[in-house]
C-alpha cells in the first residue's frame, strides 16, 4: 500500500559525451515516509481492532494484530492483559508483557499493577515480583498489587518485610494496604511474633484514623480470630461504629471456630434483631451450623435448616455440606444422609462430611463403603478423606481394613501421609492392643512425629495400662507441649491404674509447680430448644435436685451390681468422698437433668468436652436400662448410643 510513495528511478545519461543533466529535485521528506495522518489513522484502527477483539473474547486474533503494531495505547494493553488473565494463558501474557516492555511502557504504574495482578491470577508470583522490581515510579497501587499477589500465594512474611520497607520510604498506606498486610499476618504459619506484628498494624490503623473503615476492621476481626484471640476480636467488633453482614459473619465464625458455640448462636440472634437491610449470607449460616454441631443442638439446628430453606440457600454447596456435618454430630445420621442424597452437586467435602459422620458413630464398615463409593464416582480423596475413614476404622476396631487404606494412600493415590494420618494409624493399632506395631509406625515415620502422634500413643497406653510406653510417649509430649495439662493428667491416670500412687503424687506436684490445671469437664444438653450446660464442682442451686436423683439412682444400681470406679480420682481421699466426686461428673448431671425434663420416648442428647470416663460410661449404660430410654452422648472422640443397658461402642472407645 506504500508503493505509490516510493521515489522514482532516475535513468543515467545514454552517452558519456553528453553532459550529465542534474537529477530532478528530491521529493519532499513527507513523501518518503508514511503520511502522519495516515499513520495515526492506521495506529488508531489497530488499537480499536485489538480492543474490539479482546472484548469479543478473540485473544488469538488480537495477538496477531499486536505483532504488526509497534505502538499501543494504555487502554489496549489493559484489555490484552485482562484477556490473558481471563483465558488463563500465561505464555500469551508473557508475550503481551514483552511487547509492552519493548514499547517502553513498562514504567507505567497503571500497567504495572495490571501485570502484577495478571501474574498473580496465573500463579506466577516470581514474574509479578520481577515487574515490581523493575518499575521505578512505585505508587501505592503498585505496592498494593504486589501485597495482594504475595498474600494470595501464601508469602505472608515477604509481604510484611516489604510493608516495613514501604513505611521506611515514607509511602502512606491506604485501606487496601492495611487489608492486605493484615491478611498477610495469617497467610504465613501462625506464630506469636506474627500476632505481635498484627497488633502493631492495628496500632498503625488507629493512629491514621482508619478505625471507622468497616472493611479494615472486619479484616482485623478475622485476623484475631485466626490467631484464636477471641477477646481481641470481640473488642474490635464491639467498637465498630458501622457493621455489615461480613463483619457479623466474621465474629460469628470467630466464636464458632474457637470453642465458643454459645456465643456464636447468641450473636446470630443479635444479628437477626439488629440488621434489617443485610440478611445473613452463606458464610454466616455455615458458622451457625458449626456452632449447632459443636453443641449437638439438634432442635436449634433444625430451626436453622428451616431458615435456610425459606431463604433458598439450600442449593449452596458449603451450606449443604455443613448441614450433613451438623446432623451427623447431632446424632441424626438418617437426616444427614437424606440431605446428602438430595444434593444436586457434591464435592470431596460433601463425601468427607458423610464419611466422618458415620465414623464418629462407630459405623466403620459403612464409612469405608461410602469412601469407596466416592472414588467410584470419580471424586479423588483428599487428605481429610483419609483422616475421616482411618478414624472410622479406629473407632470400629477395623485394623486390617485401616492398614490397607493407609497403604493405598501412596500406592493408589500418590498421596504421602501427614502427621494426622500417622496419628490415626497409631490410634487404630494402639486401641487394638497392637502397641508394638504402633511404636514401629512412630519409629519409621518419614516425618517428625508431632504431639498428635505421641498423644494417640499415650491414649492407647491408658486403655491398656502400659506404663513403660506411656512414660516414653509423655516425655516427648512434655517437650512438645509443656503447657498442656491434659498430658500430665493422662499419665497420672495411667499411674493410678497401676497403683503407682507415689508417681501420681509426683505428677500432681509437677502440675502445681508449673501452674497448670486440668480442663474442667463440661457437658451440654438441649431441652425444649434451650441449651443447658453443666460443669464439675460448679455451684448451682438447680444441681441439688440432680445430685439427689443421682444418689438415689446410684444406690439402686449398687443393689444390682454397680461398683463406682473411683480409681480415676487422683486425690488421697476416702472412698465415700471419691464416690461423691465421681457422682458429680458433668455428664451425669446432664443425664439426670434430661431424665427430669424430657418426655417419655424422647431421646436425651448430651455433648461433653472431654473423653467419657469409664465410670460415667458404666453408669449411663445402667441408667438407659431403667427408664428404657435412649441416651446419646458425644464425647471428644465419638458418639455413644446407650439403650437397654448396652452402648453402641461395645465398650471399645
Amino acid at each position: 500500500m506504500w508503493a505509490f510513495l516510493a521515489p522514482q528511478t532516475i535513468k543515467p545519461p545514454s552517452s558519456p559525451t553528453h553532459l550529465y543533466s542534474p537529477p530532478p529535485p528530491k521529493p519532499p521528506l513527507c513523501s518518503l515516509t508514511p503520511n502522519p495522518s495516515i499513520c495515526t489513522s492506521i495506529s488508531t484502527t489497530n488499537n480499536q481492532l485489538i480492543q474490539s477483539l479482546c472484548k469479543q473474547g478473540n485473544l488469538k486474533q488480537a495477538l496477531q494484530v499486536l505483532s504488526r503494531e509497534p505502538k499501543l495505547t494504555q487502554r489496549t494493553y489493559e484489555l490484552l492483559i485482562l484477556s490473558c488473565t481471563g483465558r488463563k494463558t500465561l505464555p500469551d501474557g508473557v508475550r503481551v508483557h514483552r511487547h509492552l516492555s519493548d514499547n517502553g511502557s513498562d514504567q507505567d504504574p497503571f500497567l504495572a499493577t495490571k501485570l502484577i495482578d495478571m501474574y498473580s491470577e496465573l500463579e506466577s508470583v516470581e514474574d509479578a515480583r520481577k515487574v515490581f522490581d523493575k518499575i521505578r515510579k512505585r505508587t501505592i497501587y503498585v505496592w498494593n498489587a504486589l501485597f495482594r499477589a504475595l498474600t494470595l500465594a501464601g508469602y505472608g512474611l515477604e509481604v510484611l518485610n516489604l510493608y516495613r520497607q514501604m513505611n521506611q520510604k515514607g509511602i502512606a498506606s491506604d485501606r487496601f494496604t492495611y487489608t492486605f498486610v493484615l491478611k498477610a499476618c495469617v497467610a504465613a504459619e501462625a506464630s506469636i511474633s506474627l500476632l505481635k506484628k498484627g497488633k502493631e498494624i492495628h496500632a498503625h490503623i488507629l493512629r491514621h484514623g482508619y478505625e471507622t473503615n468497616v472493611h479494615i476492621m472486619t479484616t482485623l476481626v478475622d485476623m484475631y480470630a485466626r490467631f484464636g484471640c477471641v477477646s481481641c476480636a470481640s473488642f474490635v467488633f464491639d467498637e465498630m461504629p458501622v457493621r455489615n453482614v461480613v463483619s457479623w459473619s466474621a465474629m460469628i465464625a470467630c466464636y464458632a471456630k474457637n470453642g465458643k458455640p454459645f456465643e456464636a448462636l447468641e450473636l446470630f440472634r443479635e444479628m437477626e434483631l439488629e440488621t434489617h437491610d443485610s440478611l445473613p449470607n452463606s458464610v454466616t449460616m455455615v458458622s451457625v451450623l458449626q456452632a449447632c454441631a459443636s453443641l449437638a443442638a439438634l432442635e436449634r439446628g433444625k430451626m436453622v435448616h428451616g431458615y435456610i430453606l425459606r431463604r433458598g440457600l439450600d442449593s449452596i454447596l458449603p451450606i449443604t455440606n455443613a448441614l450433613v456435618t451438623m446432623y451427623g454430630k447431632c446424632g441424626k445420621l438418617e437426616q444427614g444422609q437424606r440431605v446428602f442424597d438430595q444434593m444436586d452437586e457434591r464435592d470431596v467435602v460433601s463425601w468427607n462430611s458423610l464419611i466422618s459422620s458415620y465414623g464418629i458413630h462407630g459405623f466403620g464398615e459403612k464409612a469405608i463403603e461410602i469412601f469407596e463409593e466416592m472414588i467410584s464416582h470419580g471424586v479423588s480423596p483428599s487428605h481429610i478423606s483419609f483422616v475421616s475413614v482411618l478414624g472410622a476404622c479406629s473407632h470400629a476396631g477395623l485394623v486390617e481394613e485401616g492398614k490397607m487404606l493407609f497403604k493405598s494412600m501412596v500406592k493408589e493415590h500418590g498421596m504421602y501421609p501427614t502427621v494426622d494420618h500417622y496419628a490415626c494409624m497409631v490410634d487404630l493399632l494402639g486401641r487394638a492392643n497392637q502397641l508394638d506395631e504402633a511404636i514401629k509406625i512412630v519409629e519409621d515415620m518419614r516425618i517428625e512425629p508431632g504431639p498428635q502422634v505421641w498423644g494417640s500413643l499415650l491414649g492407647s497406653c491408658r486403655i491398656h495400662c502400659n506404663v513403660d510406653l506411656a512414660e516414653r510417649a509423655s516425655t516427648r509430649l512434655f517437650e512438645l507441649e509443656p503447657r498442656n495439662a491434659g498430658n500430665y493428667v493422662l499419665l497420672a491416670n495411667i499411674y493410678a491404674q497401676a497403683n503407682m500412687w507415689s508417681e501420681v503424687k509426683r505428677m500432681r506436684k509437677l502440675l502445681g509447680a508449673q501452674g497448670l490445671q486440668k480442663a474442667p469437664g463440661c457437658s451440654w444438653i438441649e431441652v425444649k430448644k434451650k441449651i443447658h450446660s453443666f460443669r464439675v464442682d460448679e455451684f448451682n442451686p438447680k444441681n441439688e435436685r440432680l445430685h439427689a436423683l443421682l444418689f438415689e439412682l446410684s444406690t439402686e444400681m449398687k443393689e444390682n451390681g454397680y461398683v463406682p470406679q473411683t480409681d480415676i480420682v487422683l486425690y488421697g481421699l476416702d472412698e465415700e468422698e471419691k464416690e461423691r466426686i465421681v457422682l458429680g461428673h458433668s455428664e451425669k448431671l446432664a443425664v439426670a437433668f434430661g431424665l427430669i425434663n424430657t418426655n417419655h420416648g424422647e431421646t436425651i442428647r448430651i455433648t461433653k468436652n472431654l473423653r467419657l470416663c469409664e465410670d460415667c460410661h458404666s453408669f449411663t449404660k445402667l441408667i438407659s436400662k431403667f427408664p428404657n430410654k435412649e441416651i446419646l452422648v458425644r464425647d471428644v472422640n465419638r458418639y455413644h448410643h446407650f439403650q437397654n443397658g448396652v452402648c453402641s461402642c461395645g465398650d471399645y472407645w
